[in-house]
């Protein structure tokens, strides 16, 4: 949330909702300070087991330790009956399994005394039995016992309790990072030479993924000690310069030759607003992590390689690596924890404190950024963070930021800007286990916690049946606290629906109850996410709630498994259900965003720890997750390209991408979701072409939207279309457009263009083929989109590919057809005029023009100030009004004026704020169909460039009936084509004498509507803007 201040306007304690123009002036946004929440959501582990069965014919060399025993007769769902006494117990066709039958209590029963005679046949001890999916039992064994098992008559197998584990993180599995990091020489290369500055919480350096040596003080490829300044001398040639902080927690020794900076930010947060120590976790002032969401980052994106870890519950999960596990670390520490650890209400960072970290990195020497915070949906490309990331990326530095976690509605995205790289987060295939229903029928879902040398089984029952006295259903269902009955879910696996509480806390109701296991299911479509949870507990989606629920109801027995035996793969990569979306709603949606995917669902690494605590690691989801995988990326990509631009790492990453897929296994191919895709790491280290842009690219696309920028400010205009990033937007396609691009080749070749998807627009592209005959050519192409059957204002999506048998540099595009492409303002003169005006049909039908007004501008202000004064004017809006302009008009020779307009709520606070602040002494605020009410408009002289400054403030109101001057649109109806340019005669007359006026022209093409707005001087004379000065 933005605040803004100002003497006169009651803004304490209020959610102001703040506009601007799109050309206000770029000092006003870096001024501003506001607390951004972390962009993340915690989850927990899970693991996928497998037991190793011997081979036909091997020898077996047992050892003690624990075993499967499986014996040779049927278990309940197999056993069709032949031993007298017991009836068959296996369910009939289309039936199902009814494990509380007095035949299956019996047959189990005998069962259970068979496994009691086999393990005391050799004097062992059973551990657990199996009895409904395979019969048999889990025993500790010594060597000589399970041989002699091995050997009796009936026993089927004799099985090792092995845990296959993987070896590294999943995500990186799935990124393919062992092939990456042969690619550039080993792990021990991966990330050499570049420094990754990672923005956050702060960072535990007591955990393994950030072990290094001591400091030492003689020069060399290690880090050293110049005095109090950590020096390390990159792969680029450059030097790093870093310092370690100390504070609560966080010595000088903390820092090594892997944390080669560690540094915080409090001033603009406040430390009066921080926890203490000795909550858990704790809060430190100082680089010290008391969240564990920085330490999770950091490690993601550089910790050290072949870390072994174990989950907070104490599964082994084998090692983990980070993806650049050579890269030093610099920490940052921006964001901090409230005293009360049960929420994040009382948690944030400041921008004050995020920009001067920032601007610290930069100078530290950092390569690479990473930005796991985020502030809710973007609406503007110039927040005082975008532009210093802006200087980040013109000094070199490559910035990886998390989309947000608000999707997955439409244009929820945060971090518009072009000069970073914004990431959304997939899912990967991940730990595992299965629920085996009554009827044999399985569902695998998310689970570190289903036993990995055995099995839950037991009767189900819905949570929302069997809730305490005085609570609901609804709530039961939900597994909160305090509303399960005390004794009917006791030796029962408890199914709780997903929402409102902790995923954890579900089980932990669960379990203080009695249940042995809990199905966790989603409601709706969402992420499945690994959690410590108190008792067996596998997490499902919500297509699978049904079925679950079926059974529940049922009363069925159901057995949870460790690993995914269902017959079906889980699908992924798909882009998370929280993962948000664009189109971006800031400054016309030209630029696609996010830009890439990266694995963000269920990532293992560093957590919080306390001075002197042991060692945890957690799995967290969020595309904060996925944007350090970004970061790891890039770090590994300078190592082996260590003057390479950040454009260049950004193209490289996009271009070589690789579409997801949707829940279904279907492809994805939806740009706003997964932007260019997901980053395919074995190819975009060499990927033959780039799309370079630059601090001068930047200035002329914010120019291009029409920020007014400082003369000295490098880069002509530019359409914002035609900025040269590895993506193609067109946020409004009027008819026709042509957008040019430019690449540079890393290599020699020729190259064939390609276009895919677009439905319903023309697309065009010249030249089709481009060769590069020399490192470091560039060459342009022109893409021509012209609308043909598109649904206006719909958008049309596709990819743009130029290949040859080495690469495929592809581009996602969407464009946006719009219905009535018309002019925003048309000016006239005269007590009487006629003007034309001209515009274009993005579709086929018939075009209503009507009009609305003049409505006479009148003076609101008209005073005099020195700099830094302040006038304040109320202004009532009236109901059904259709656009009210406000205008202001100053010595643009020589002051700088600014125009705030305020609406205020019941008791006069301001509620909403617009803002009209460009470096120039004119400016102006219109408001369309404004909320009626009591407003305010402030006018504040920034520089009066002089003693004082004169000005005048006007403001016109136009509502749909009334008006003056007689304005009528001709003709007012006429059948159009799609693409179809058309012409509209607009007159007026017996306008006022040496008067301004505001009319509006509408439009209706088939439901779809535009506007036009008129000025007119029915008598023009000395004047700035729309109005006199006086």
């Amino acid at each position: 949330m933005e605040r803004d201040a100002n003497d006169g306007i009651g803004t304490e304690g209020m959610n102001v909702t703040s506009h601007s123009t799109a050309r206000r002036a770029l000092r006003r946004v870096t001024a501003i300070g506001t607390a951004i929440a972390l962009g993340a959501s915690a989850a927990v582990l899970s693991a996928a087991t497998a037991n190793a069965a011997a081979a036909p014919g091997s020898t077996l060399d047992f050892e003690d330790g624990r075993y499967i025993v499986v014996l040779a007769e049927d278990a309940l769902a197999t056993y069709e009956g032949g031993i007298t006494g017991l009836a068959p117990t296996a369910p009939q066709r289309g039936g199902e399994l009814d494990t509380d039958s007095r035949a299956a209590r019996a047959y189990a029963a005998h069962l259970n005394d068979r496994h009691e005679d086999v393990a005391a046949s050799v004097g062992a001890t059973v551990a657990a039995d199996l009895t409904a999916a395979v019969n048999g039992f889990v025993a500790d064994l010594t060597a000589e016992q399970a041989e002699e098992l091995s050997r009796q008559r009936g026993v089927r197998s004799v099985e090792a309790n092995e845990i296959l584990q993987l070896q590294s993180s999943p995500a990186n599995d799935y990124l393919e990072l062992g092939e990456l990091w042969n690619q550039v020489g080993g792990m021990g290369e991966a990330g050499a030479g570049v420094v990754v500055g990672v923005l956050d919480t702060g960072i535990a350096p007591e955990n393994p993924f950030f072990a290094g040596e001591p400091l030492g003080t003689t020069p060399g490829d290690e880090p050293y000690l110049v005095g109090d300044v950590i020096t390390y001398e990159k792969g680029d040639g450059q030097v790093f310069t870093g310092v370690c902080e100390t504070g609560p927690g966080f010595t000088a020794e903390d820092c090594s030759t892997k944390i080669v900076g560690a540094r915080f930010f409090l001033d603009g947060f406040g430390a009066s607003r921080i926890g203490t120590e000795s909550q858990v976790p704790g809060e430190y002032a100082s680089p010290r992590d008391g969240d564990g969401h920085g330490s999770h980052t950091a490690s993601t994106a550089a910790g050290n390689a072949d870390v072994a870890i174990t989950s907070v519950g104490g599964a082994d999960l084998g090692t983990m690596s980070g993806v650049a596990p050579e890269a030093r670390i610099a920490a940052y520490k921006v964001c901090w924890s409230g005293p009360d650890p049960s929420t994040t209400d009382d948690d944030g960072c400041a921008s004050t404190d995020l920009v001067q970290a920032i601007d610290q990195a930069v100078y530290d020497g950092v390569d690479v950024i990473n930005y796991s915070i985020g502030g809710g949906a973007a609406t503007s490309v110039v927040t005082s963070t975008d532009l210093s990331f802006l200087g980040a990326a013109a000094a070199g530095v490559f910035v990886s930021a998390s989309a947000g976690n608000s999707g997955p509605g439409a244009s929820t995205l945060d971090h518009a800007s072009p000069w970073y790289t914004t990431v959304a987060a997939t899912t990967v295939p991940n730990y595992e286990a299965t629920i085996t229903f009554a009827d044999g029928s399985k569902v695998a879902g998310g689970s570190i916690t289903v036993p990995f040398d055995g099995s839950v089984t037991g009767e189900t029952v819905y949570a929302g049946d069997i809730p305490a006295a005085g609570q609901t259903a609804a709530r039961a269902a939900l597994c909160l606290p305090g509303t399960l009955d005390a004794t009917a879910a006791v030796g029962k696996i408890v199914l709780c629906d997903r929402g409102e509480n902790a995923r954890v806390e579900k089980s932990e109701v669960a379990a203080a109850v009695g249940a042995i296991g809990v199905i966790l299911a989603n409601v709706t479509p969402g992420s499945i996410d690994l959690d410590d949870h108190a008792v067996p507990t596998v997490h499902i989606d919500a297509q699978y709630r049904d079925q679950a629920l079926a059974a529940a109801k049922a009363g069925e027995t159901v057995t949870l498994t460790p690993g995914n035996t269902s017959g079906e793969q889980t699908p992924a990569p798909v882009v998370a259900g929280f993962s948000s979306r664009g189109p971006a709603l800031a400054d016309g949606s030209d630029v696609i965003k996010p830009d890439v995917a990266a694995p963000g669902v269920g990532i293992i690494a560093a957590a919080w720890q306390a001075p002197g605590g042991p060692d945890r690691f957690e799995f967290l989801s969020g595309t904060s997750m996925a944007a350090p995988h970004i970061a790891g990326l890039a770090a590994v990509y300078l190592s082996e390209h260590p003057t390479a631009s950040p454009a260049e790492v950004k193209s490289a990453l996009m271009t070589s991408a690789e579409d997801t897929v949707r829940a279904d296994g279907s492809r994805e191919t939806d740009p706003f979701a997964q932007g260019a895709g997901i980053v395919d790491s074995p190819a975009f280290l060499n990927p033959g072409l780039v799309y370079e842009n630059g601090t001068e690219d930047w200035f002329g696309y914010l120019r291009g939207l029409g920020y007014g920028l400082p003369d000295a400010w490098v880069g002509e205009r530019i359409d914002p279309s035609d900025l040269n990033i590895p993506s193609i937007g067109i946020g409004a396609l009027a008819g026709s457009q042509t957008v040019t691009r430019t690449l540079t080749a890393l290599e020699t070749g020729t190259y064939q263009v390609s276009v895919e998807g677009v439905a319903g627009i023309d697309v065009s592209v010249s030249p089709q083929v481009l060769e590069f005959t020399e490192v470091g050519q560039e060459l342009s192409y022109e893409v021509t989109f012209t609308t043909a059957s598109a649904e206006p204002e719909q958008w049309a999506k596709g990819f743009l590919t130029w290949s040859n048998d080495a690469n495929a540099v592809r581009s996602p595009i969407a464009v946006r057809p719009l219905a009535i492409v018309a002019p925003e303002w048309v000016e006239g003169e005269g007590r009487r005029a006629s003007i034309d005006i001209e515009g274009i049909a993005g579709t086929s039908g018939t075009l209503t023009a009507s009009t609305a007004g003049f409505a006479k501008y009148q003076t609101l202000g008209s005073d005099r100030g020195a700099t830094g004064a302040q006038f304040v004017y109320p202004v009532t809006i009236r109901q059904g009004e259709l656009v009210h302009d406000f205008v202001l008009d100053g010595d643009e020779s020589v002051a700088d004026l600014d125009l705030y307009i305020y609406r205020l709520n019941a008791q006069g606070q301001a509620v909403e704020q617009w803002v009209g602040g460009t470096a120039s002494a004119d400016e102006a605020v219109l408001l369309e169909d404004p909320q009626p009410g009591n407003y305010v408009a402030l006018v504040h002289v920034y520089s009066a460039g002089g003693a004082s400054t004169p000005f005048l403030l006007e403001h016109a109101a136009v509502t749909p009936n009334g008006g003056k001057g007689k304005l009528t649109v001709s003709p007012s109806s006429q059948q159009v084509e799609t693409g179809d340019a058309f012409s509209l005669d607009l007159s007026w007359n017996g306008l006022g004498a040496n008067e301004q006026y505001l009319g509006v022209v509408l439009y209706d093409l088939d439901g779809s509507t535009e506007r036009t707005y008129v000025y007119a001087e029915s008598a023009p004379g000395p004047q700035t803007g729309r109005g006199q000065m006086p």
